[in-house]
């Protein structure tokens, strides 16, 4: 994992400390980035497939991440839809490297090594591989090993449905075996989509378990859990559709604010509008589980952030 500039940090301090003397987190510390809404496929818990739209011009993209490294964003993802769809993702990779966060990209193409991996990833600090059900690409776990050479953080990312909590044992297992990481993610309720959230003390005891047999592999933190069960997600984290729009107060009520292409994000969120949309997140009683608006919390206590980073910060021992 790669140090910044030190001048990248100040803007996350400075929201961090702006957001404990207002007891709210108005200022985000994530963000992630739809930078598409084509995608090679159509899972069942996914509404993306209903929701398209053009491109941006890379133009455009680029407006919007010197947008996010003006702001308190430490992390931008990028994501879809399948950002590797973009003929300019070489181009954008290059550019984000170049700005004051941190970059992970998420793909769940199933040929991502006929892709040239090994030239964007030294413009990327962690790597998101989506494998499950819903993407038909299980074969995947078997290209682990290759992928696990790039120079950066490889994790596997994986969705859990009500059906597939007990196939987490295997997946767990492989991703142990070739030094990856795994981020286990339940599938949450969203609208125009098929509804396949998991019982979420099962997957918690699933987890638990999993965690003792394989340590240092799983980077899902308990706060999640904590979190979902109180109903207390939080807009310190933010997401950016494929249209350059923000989703604000949050991607599941599917509501928009600015255009941050021409909105400075850190300005917007100090507006009455922007206010009156974190007063709407609290009241929502939906408690729909989606992982981002859940876990980012996690990442503001030192515990939580030991418990979630330790299979990035250490090393496995494999046997």
């Amino acid at each position: 994992m790669r140090f910044l500039s030190p001048t990248a940090y100040v803007p996350a301090i400075k929201g961090l400390c702006k957001n404990l003397m207002a007891a709210k987190p108005i200022f985000p510390f994530y963000a992630s980035f739809k930078l598409t809404s084509k995608c090679h496929f159509g899972c069942p818990f996914c509404n993306v497939k209903n929701e398209q739209s053009e491109d941006l011009s890379t133009a455009d993209i680029k407006a919007i991440l010197r947008n996010l490294s003006r702001s308190s964003v430490l992390m931008t993802s990028f994501e879809g839809g399948e950002p590797l769809l973009r003929p300019d993702i070489g181009e954008l990779l290059a550019y984000a490297n170049q700005c004051k966060f941190y970059l992970l990209f998420t793909t769940s193409v199933k040929n991502p090594l006929s892709y040239p991996l090994d030239r964007y990833a030294k413009y990327i600090d962690f790597l998101h591989v989506s494998i499950d059900e819903g993407h038909n690409n299980l074969e995947l776990f078997d290209s682990l090993k290759e992928l696990s050479s790039l120079p950066l953080a490889l994790s596997v990312q994986t969705v859990v449905t009500s059906d597939t909590i007990d196939a987490l044992d295997e997946k767990v297992k492989r991703c142990y075996e070739t030094d990856a990481n795994i981020v286990i993610i339940p599938a949450a309720k969203m609208d125009n989509a098929q509804d396949c959230f998991p019982d979420m003390n099962r997957l918690e005891r699933k987890i638990k378990g999993l965690r003792k047999i394989y340590p240092n592999t799983i980077h899902t933190p308990s706060g999640f859990f904590n979190a979902f069960r109180t109903g207390r997600c939080s807009s310190a984290s933010v997401i950016v559709a494929p249209d350059g729009r923000l989703y604000y107060p949050c991607h599941i009520s599917g509501q928009k604010g600015p255009d941050l292409r021409v909105t400075d994000l850190s300005e917007w969120l100090t507006t009455k509008e922007a206010a009156a949309a974190r007063q709407e997140m609290r009241r929502c009683k939906r408690n729909c589980g989606w992982y981002q608006y859940y876990a980012v919390n996690s990442y503001t206590s030192v515990s939580s952030v030991v418990d979630a980073l330790r299979p990035v910060l250490f090393k496995k021992q494999v046997k």
